[in-house]
C-alpha cells in the first residue's frame, strides 16, 4: 500500500548517536513516530521492515529531512542536560487504546526528573489495579525517551523492566538526576 494512501507521506529515518548508544528515529509527515534502541545494522533493518509493513511506506534514509532534524536536535539537548521537555509532533500511529492512553497521560504528566509507579500511572488514566497493563503499554512504547517511558518505577523503589535494558534505564534516570550517576 503506498504510504500516501494512508495520508502520512513519506517514512524517513536517521541514526543518531547518543550517550545511550546509536538511536534509530523514523518520522512521517504527522511527527516523529519510532525511537529505537541499540540501533545496530540488524536492529535498524528489523525495525524498518516492521515499520514500512505497518505503516505502508517505503523508509527512506533522509537524515537532513525537515522532518527528523527537529527530533535529532532537541535530543541532542536533551542528552547534553540542555532540554527536559521534548516539544515535538508526534504519530501516534503506532499505539492505541490503553496503550495510547498510558503513553499519552506518560508524555504530560510525568516531568523531567520525576519517576512514577506503574499502578500510579494506572489510577491516573482511570484502570486501578492496572499496573501490569501499564508494564505491558511501556514495553510497546515505539517513542522510548521522548515519551518516558524511563521514568516508571515499581512502587517498592524497584527500577523495574526496560525494553533498552536496564543498564540504558539507569543511564537516562541518572542523566535526570534521578538515581547516581552510574560508574561505567
Amino acid at each position: 500500500m503506498d504510504a500516501n494512501m494512508q495520508g502520512r507521506g513519506p517514512l524517513v529515518w536517521a541514526v543518531v548517536g547518543s550517550d545511550i548508544g546509536p538511536l534509530l528515529l523514523a518520522a512521517t509527515a504527522e511527527g516523529l513516530v519510532t525511537v529505537a534502541f541499540h540501533a545496530t545494522d540488524a536492529v535498524r533493518d528489523r525495525t524498518l521492515d516492521r515499520l514500512g509493513s505497518r505503516l505502508g511506506a517505503e523508509p527512506v534514509h533522509a537524515p537532513d529531512s525537515p522532518l527528523l532534524t527537529e527530533a535529532i536536535r532537541q535530543l541532542s539537548a536533551y542528552f547534553s542536560g540542555e532540554r527536559q521537555v521534548f516539544e515535538l509532533p508526534l504519530d501516534w500511529s503506532l499505539s492505541s487504546g490503553f496503550n495510547r492512553q498510558v503513553l499519552r497521560e506518560l508524555a504530560s504528566g510525568v516531568p523531567y526528573g520525576s519517576v512514577v509507579g506503574y499502578g500510579d500511572l494506572a489510577d491516573r488514566v482511570g484502570s486501578p489495579g492496572a499496573a501490569q497493563a501499564v508494564g505491558i503499554a511501556m514495553g510497546s512504547n515505539p517513542l522510548p525517551v521522548v515519551v518516558p517511558c524511563h521514568r516508571v518505577v515499581e512502587s517498592d523503589g524497584g527500577i523495574g523492566g526496560f525494553g533498552g535494558g536496564l543498564e540504558t534505564k539507569r543511564r537516562l534516570l541518572a542523566l535526570e538526576g534521578v538515581l547516581p550517576q552510574p560508574l561505567f
